[in-house]
């Protein structure tokens, strides 16, 4: 198959220390890969990396040329839900970074907001207040914005935490669609369980990678013994990585 994303020998530090260590492998087109891995194993860190959030110390993030867009959903501790707008103006910034925060949006746009709203199952709220809503009800408004984004790739960062597990439900069936229309998903998750039931492939993370591939290989019991001993044994007080003796150089 298309690799969609690749990765070749990808570092990421903070504070000269690495969160992501020598990763290679690919993230092939149309995939449907969870990103799991005990705390602090560098999973959010890949994320950004991959959106350019983060700066690579070494290695390279390469997006193929049949990737037009990358849509990306952060976790929810990450947003601000105070923030005064309403529900409709929230999915409407799916549309921003094709159209522009300063081009007026047309009935169409309008409409196919409405549309994914009504997909996400929040029909009659685009008036609503952000700050109303439930956890549960604003990450659904976080997945009709990426509907209207038509992503080729989307990345989401713990989309199930605290929410409810009928909504957990919901999404799963739009990510499965993703997955039915060709686009490429990968998602950070806890819950295996949920990931040997949704997810065919894996990549198994502790700053190193444990294993990638079809999910019930990687999360067998050998596997996860060995990402647990790997991230009890991280030290951040160690000495800074280094490549054939020499200190890697970090910013």
């Amino acid at each position: 198959m298309t690799a969609a994303i690749s990765l070749e020998n990808l570092t990421v530090s903070y504070r000269r220390h690495p969160a992501l260590h020598h990763v290679n492998g690919c993230f092939e087109e149309g995939s449907l890969t969870a990103v799991v891995g005990p705390n602090g194993a560098g999973k959010s860190t890949l994320l950004k990396s991959i959106l350019g959030l983060i700066h690579c110390d070494s290695g390279h993030i390469t997006t193929h040329a049949t990737v037009r867009k990358i849509a990306y959903l952060p976790q929810q501790a990450e947003i601000d839900c105070s923030f005064p707008i309403t529900v409709l103006d929230c999915v409407l910034i799916g549309y921003w970074k094709e159209k522009g925060l300063l081009r007026g949006m047309s009935k169409d746009m309008i409409a196919k907001a409405g549309e994914a709203l009504a997909a996400v199952g929040l029909t009659g709220f685009s008036d609503r207040a952000l700050s109303t809503l439930s956890a549960g009800q604003f990450q659904r408004v976080l997945f009709a914005r990426i509907l209207l984004q038509d992503a080729d790739v989307i990345l989401l960062d713990e989309p199930f935490n605290a929410i409810d597990a009928r909504t957990t439900n919901d999404l799963l069936m739009i990510i499965r669609v993703w997955h039915q229309e060709g686009r490429t998903v990968i998602a950070v998750l806890h819950d295996y369980e949920q990931v040997r039931r949704m997810f065919p492939q894996s990549l198994l993370l502790a700053r190193d990678v444990v294993a990638w591939g079809n999910t019930n290989d990687v999360l067998c019991e050998e596997n996860l013994i060995r990402a647990r001993a790997m991230a009890e044994a991280i030290d951040d007080y160690a000495p800074v990585c280094t490549v054939d003796g020499q200190e890697e150089e970090h910013s």
